[in-house]
């Protein structure tokens, strides 16, 4: 929302969804944590509270833009005038919007106006129960169960001890490193439940701590109690992507047999 007018991204957004077909797009919505990148774009950076108000607001245009023929709207920080926009996206309710947040003012926001409610990781015991905080939030709202997502690190390796390895190797990380001074900025930009480690650090979202580490066998069964938790999906990270992702493929994901034709 500090980056981007929610009227034109409306419209931008529906024209994607109408180019991709059905169910191809959703948002992930931020609500902005670095100050310079802002300053550097010669925009304002609003307090964190106020970042969400903003989005709020943000939100709303959007929403209304994509479902009213002639949408207006009057707020502190957007005012849109009898704007048409055609076409409408084609995704029915509409895109899904993703958004994640740990303050008070972030699981407000999101359970009210999102669709899609995405965590930094964390082991699956916790994450049942941010699940459960919002869903009772979402229930008191009188609205329909929200999706669920979770950041996971994954190091999938034949053995324990080849997994400890990198993972060693990945977290070894120094406060003199490259980048650490974005990563105190990111700090002092957000408002999380918990305090972050160096470790946490040396892979983006918290993945480590949501234990995606060990052999094939571990690792599916670590996924299997994040599905328990209520989780629907897991924003999976690895280094170098490409290929750790074709070992997650592989050896984790599940494939069942094809039936046989008859």
């Amino acid at each position: 929302p500090t980056f981007h007018n929610p009227a034109l991204l409306a419209k931008q957004a529906a024209n994607i969804d109408e180019i991709a077909g059905p169910g191809r797009l959703s948002l992930n919505v931020v609500s902005s944590w670095w100050a310079d990148e802002a300053k550097k774009c010669g925009l304002h950076f609003d307090t964190h509270d106020d970042r969400y108000a903003r989005t709020a607001e943000w939100l709303q245009v959007v929403d209304g833009m994509w479902k009213e023929d002639h949408f207006s709207f009057a707020g502190n920080y957007y005012r849109i005038e009898d704007s048409l926009m055609q076409p409408k996206p084609i995704t029915k309710p509409r895109p899904v919007i993703y958004a994640g947040g740990e303050s008070e003012a972030a699981k407000e926001l999101i359970s009210e106006r999102c669709d899609a409610y995405v965590m930094h990781g964390d082991p699956p015991s916790r994450i049942r129960e941010k699940i459960a905080d919002m869903s009772e939030r979402r229930e008191r709202k009188g609205l329909p169960r929200m999706k669920y997502g979770v950041a996971a690190f994954s190091i999938v390796r034949d053995t324990e001890r080849e997994a400890k390895r990198e993972l060693e190797r990945i977290t070894d990380v120094k406060q003199s490193a490259a980048g650490y001074d974005n990563y105190q900025q990111w700090l002092a930009g957000t408002n999380l439940d918990r305090k972050v480690s160096l470790e946490d650090y040396s892979v983006t979202n918290r993945g480590l701590a949501s234990g995606l580490v060990g052999t094939p066998a571990q690792v599916q069964e670590q996924v299997s109690e994040f599905e328990d938790a209520g989780a629907d999906l897991l924003l999976l990270q690895c280094s170098p992507q490409f290929e750790e992702m074709e070992r997650f493929a592989e050896t984790v994901i599940r494939r069942e047999a094809a039936p046989a034709l008859a």
